[in-house]
């Protein structure tokens, strides 16, 4: 199956937080897409590996999603050598995705800018030829994304570019509350976590707003690019 947009987390519950929104308009709009979560988040304070498991299932079906898959590598002791590029590098050439998002290239938590390298990597990686992978007893062939976009995640980081993703915020905050048991629950008796906390779910709806509110829409998702983004009109951009 080939997609047109392939987004990777290091943890479930990555992708539906930094670009859930722009997914789901995407979906609407006729694209296909996937997402790769690279670990189970099994060391996650909160819930399980098999909770987890659940939570994302059921927030891939919200945001409509083609497929998904667990690459199954350790929460927070997965590394970018040359055994989890190739595992990436297989997602990559199985879906030939036009465009890949993924981590944030710095952030709080050491997974996300491991993460990101990881599979920003294995995307130029993938492309070289001499570089062979099976999957399922098939030799795959060489392929390369166009475009590599890294999404916003803990930190403030300036956005490259955004995305308005007015009318679909509904829907991503949706598919992030399908992770019930990593946010912010009153009842809850599970610890406290910087995302578990009434501060954090508020920011998932005024971070989206604020961004929105720099390019005059009511929600925006952010961005950052790794090489310059070209347009063929000035009045491309809006």
């Amino acid at each position: 199956m080939k997609l047109d947009i392939l987004a990777f987390g290091a943890h479930p519950d990555d992708v539906e937080l930094g670009c859930g929104g722009t997914l789901a308009k995407e979906i609407a709009n006729g694209k296909k897409v996937g997402i790769v979560d690279l670990t189970r988040g099994e060391l996650g304070t909160r819930g399980s590996a098999e909770i987890r498991d659940r939570e994302s299932a059921a927030a891939a079906q919200i945001l409509g999603v083609s497929v998904r898959e667990n690459l199954n590598m350790r929460d927070g002791f997965f590394i970018n050598d040359e055994k989890h590029q190739r595992e990436v590098i297989k997602m990559i050439r199985k879906y030939q995705p036009e465009v890949v998002l993924c981590n944030a290239i710095d952030d709080r938590h050491i997974d996300h800018g491991r993460g990101s390298k990881l599979v920003s990597d294995a995307c130029f990686l993938s492309g070289l030829r001499r570089i062979e992978t099976q999957l399922d007893g098939a030799s795959q062939e060489a392929y390369r994304p166009k475009v590599v976009y890294h999404y916003i995640q803990w930190k403030n980081i300036e956005p490259d570019f955004v995305v308005d993703i007015s009318g679909y915020n509904e829907k991503r905050i949706e598919a992030i509350m399908a992770y019930a048991s990593q946010f912010y629950d009153a009842s809850s008796a599970e610890p406290e976590t910087p995302i578990a906390t009434k501060n954090f779910l508020d920011s998932l709806d005024y971070r989206a707003r604020d961004l929105g509110r720099l390019i005059g829409v009511d929600h925006a998702e952010g961005f950052t690019a790794e090489r310059y983004l070209a347009v063929n009109r000035l009045t491309d951009l809006k």
